[in-house]
């Protein structure tokens, strides 16, 4: 059945890939999905949390509630990929996959209304926004009620860096917490032959950006994973002044709480004490983004059977902990679910480019074994409920 659909599919991702949309300016975007859901006669409901979608099929039997949620917002990259799909929106791309995220999900569910009559249970399909950018879209869809009375949850991410034909998967902690922090140095600038009566900003954030390092190295433990990286390093002045300001800015990736509230205190210590040596005032703000992604155990387990059973699955392998981020964290800490990796490397291309990058692109093919790993487990799942009722 999803097989008929794969030509559909390629078309919709590929549509979508020319018309990207950022974070929270989803307009067109959100439109086609609604108007799609609702040409198959599903209930629908738009502006979910500012501008998600969710499309609900109610089966023709009673049974337990399960949500399959793609995000659908683009990134702020320039697409340098010569295909005739390329974006057209200047400055806009669909460099993580989105744009597969949807169709796959699209196609998914024109595949259960084929089915409805013989579906014991509802299934709701969760479109969300702003993925991308924090606080994301996914807090905000809870909080107008996406999950009300699911029992569970699956999502999957198309992976680029990892082979077309595996599905990777991991209990517990699988992507990272990913907060970001903002650090200004207010020293006192002057003439740069005279710096004796200065407060050298930049090279006391130098000094920062050294003592930042050891708080991973000697101040958490070695058992535990964690990133502190500085990202940005700004101070613009002429050659001949001393700054009287300088800024970082960086992240912090963690998958422990007691770790990730570890790491903000001492960050704040190291910026104290050596402003206090310096004699100088300072501004530090730490911003938390996304919790970390942990998967539960029966719902892990079920992604790793099923996929096991799909024809063009060619490994199912437990893969080591990722310290991107997902908002998909947030609905995982309401419902039991499961998120995977599809990998969706791209044979056509010599070098395989990361997410985020201006020559990112997928394995089309790998939006079937998405959706049908999806589907599968949708089904087993409600079929294993109902038959426990």
């Amino acid at each position: 059945m999803l097989d008929d659909l794969y030509e559909e599919m390629v078309n919709i991702r590929r549509y979508l890939h020319q018309y990207p949309e950022l974070s929270f300016q989803e307009v067109e975007t959100a439109k086609f999905i609604a108007d799609y859901h609702r040409k198959l006669g599903l209930e629908v409901r738009e502006g979910v949390g500012g501008r998600g979608v969710v499309a609900k099929l109610k089966g023709n039997k009673h049974g337990k509630t399960v949500a399959l949620r793609a995000d659908f917002d683009a990134l702020p990259i320039q697409e340098e990929r010569d295909v005739p799909y390329k974006s057209k929106n200047d400055g806009v791309m669909h460099a993580c996959g989105h744009d597969g995220h949807t169709a796959t999900l699209l196609s998914l569910a024109k595949a259960f209304v084929q089915i409805k009559e013989d579906l014991a249970g509802t299934i709701v399909f969760i479109h969300q926004h702003a993925e991308e950018l924090t606080p994301g879209g996914a807090i905000a869809m809870i909080e107008d009620g996406c999950l009300e009375g699911v029992d569970v949850i699956f999502g999957t991410h198309l992976w680029a860096t990892e082979p077309y034909g595996e599905i990777l998967y991991r209990e517990g902690p699988l992507m990272a917490a990913a907060d970001s922090f903002n650090i200004t140095i207010l020293g006192e600038g002057g003439h740069g032959a005279q710096p004796h009566l200065t407060k050298d900003s930049i090279v006391i954030a130098s000094q920062l950006v050294q003592a930042i390092q050891q708080i991973v190295s000697r101040r958490i433990n070695p058992l535990d994973s964690a990133v502190v990286s500085i990202g940005s390093f700004v101070s613009e002045n002429a050659f001949n002044v001393i700054a009287d300001q300088a800024s970082l800015q960086g992240t912090v990736r963690t998958f422990n709480e007691e770790v990730r509230g570890n790491i903000e205190k001492e960050l704040e210590k190291i910026i104290e004490g050596t402003c206090l040596s310096h004699q100088c005032d300072y501004q530090f703000s730490y911003n938390r983004g996304y919790p970390s992604v942990v998967n539960h155990k029966e719902e892990t387990e079920h992604i790793k059977s099923i996929a096991k059973m799909v024809p063009e699955v060619t490994k199912v392998c437990e893969t080591e902990p990722s310290m991107g981020g997902e908002d998909f964290a947030y609905y995982l800490e309401h419902v039991k679910g499961c998120f995977f990796f599809t990998g969706a490397q791209d044979p056509n291309w010599d070098v395989t480019y990361p997410h985020h990058h201006p020559k990112f692109s997928i394995d089309e093919r790998a939006m079937l074994i998405a959706s049908k790993t999806l589907g599968a487990a949708t089904l087993c799942f409600l079929k294993d409920e109902n038959q426990k009722a």
